[in-house]
């Protein structure tokens, strides 16, 4: 895991989370999980690139 972004928006949980945006910036939220649903940045020019 390099420098990957540990944000609320980015999160499965954060419809139901208690936490949400309450971690000061920059702290680890323990219960984080990423969305698998939202892509990032490099799958998304990976799949741009695929469709040329």
């Amino acid at each position: 895991m390099s420098d990957e972004k540990t944000i609320c928006l980015i999160c499965a949980w954060r419809e139901q989370c208690q936490k949400r945006f309450s971690l000061p910036t920059g702290a680890k939220c323990p219960d984080f999980v990423r969305d698998i649903s939202i892509k990032s940045e490099e799958e998304g020019e990976e799949i741009k690139e695929e469709e040329k």
